[in-house]
């Protein structure tokens, strides 16, 4: 194998696979970058075996091959060396890497060894807006659950239904839910638990214009990102195995009250409030009253805080505690100017609503 390739393009293709290298495991072969060249193309690969990644970058390829390298020794050469182009030969079990100045022998691993890439071939294609994608992703995916115990919900629960993209995403203590419409072909309706990981790569890379193609097989999932240039990145996961709990129980059918909130004032009174929270004493809480609302934060062991909103409400006085980072992450993730926020009383789940499909479950908090 023989190549050579612009820096910065070299060093984008190992910046968008390198996340999914551990740092800790036991195969040498998986903490490195397999490199194959091709066509007037070089497309680098990495995987943890759960998840892959693979991009593709133009390349002046005199002699075509594959091969694999360390790849944090790889990134940390691209960024530091002379020169705008870097040349890549490879003999036996050894590769040169040269630009400007700068010459560098590594050894590396024979491709053969590295793990292939699963098969979709045959597999429906179900085309994505990229930029739709990326805002759903950011709606749903902070309330993905951490909690090991409970992996059906260690991951991004993807529905496509009724020509609807429905992602749902829960830790038993808040649920979020975003959807879209879609064209979606009779045979493809299916769902799948995308684990956290692949979510966040998948986050990462997608862009705002042009589309990402999906593809499922029981057990893993791939998607397919292009950017202007026709270069194409694969995010390809293992699925989450097991059943995703009937998330529907946990909205309610209705509630007594909807309040109408400017989401930036709402977002930054919170933070405030959060401010005067502890470890022990972890809640905010909002009294509703006619036309105010009261945030109040106490804990024994820091203090408290007290601010009024104004705001369109007539009906009784309710209180209701929550934790105050889990009403925070929504209101981030929304791009609105209003939310609103339904409610009963202070031991029913509260809904935040934005004016377009996206619902958000919060339970509520118990005080003393």
């Amino acid at each position: 194998m023989k190549l050579k390739i612009g820096k910065e393009e070299l060093i984008a293709g190992l910046q968008s696979v390198q996340n999914v290298v551990s740092t800790r495991t036991t195969l040498p072969i998986l903490s490195n970058v397999l490199l194959s060249a091709a066509d007037g193309k070089i497309s680098l690969t990495a995987t943890d075996l759960d998840v892959t990644i693979s991009n593709s970058k133009e390349a002046n390829v005199e002699t075509p091959g594959s091969f694999t390298l360390p790849v944090k020794k790889l990134v940390s050469i691209a960024r530091e060396i002379g020169g705008g182009e870097i040349e890549l030969e490879v003999n036996g079990n050894q590769c040169t890497i040269q630009s400007g100045a700068s010459f560098y022998r590594m050894n590396g691993l024979a491709a053969e060894e590295f793990p292939p890439l699963p098969d979709f071939a045959g597999q429906t294609k179900l085309k994505l807006d990229q930029a739709k994608l990326k805002a759903m992703l950011k709606r749903t995916a902070y309330a993905v659950s951490t909690d090991e115990n409970r992996y059906v919900l260690n991951g991004l629960y993807f529905i496509f239904k009724e020509n609807k993209l429905t992602l749902v995403a829960t830790d038993g203590r808040r649920l979020a839910l975003a959807e879209e419409d879609i064209e979606l072909p009779e045979d493809a309706q299916s769902e799948a638990i995308v684990p956290t990981k692949a979510i966040q790569e998948l986050a990462r890379l997608l862009g705002d214009e042009g589309e990402a193609e999906l593809q499922q097989t029981e057990n893993q999932v791939s998607f397919a990102i292009k950017d202007g240039k026709g270069n194409e990145t694969l995010i390809v996961s293992k699925l989450v195995e097991g059943a995703y709990p009937n998330y529907k129980q946990v909205i309610p059918a209705e509630s007594k009250q909807r309040v109408t909130m400017d989401k930036e004032e709402l977002q930054q009174a919170m933070r405030r409030a959060e401010i005067m929270t502890s470890d022990k004493a972890n809640s905010v809480k909002m009294t509703f009253s006619e036309n105010n609302l009261t945030i109040t934060s106490n804990s024994p062991e820091v203090g408290e805080s007290r601010e009024t909103m104004a705001i369109n409400y007539g009906g009784d006085e309710v209180s209701i505690a929550f934790n105050p980072q889990f009403f925070i992450d929504p209101l981030k993730a929304l791009d609105v100017d209003e939310v609103y926020f339904e409610f009963t009383d202070q031991l029913s789940p509260g809904v935040i609503k934005a004016n377009h499909p996206f619902l958000y479950v919060i339970m509520p908090m118990r005080t003393s």
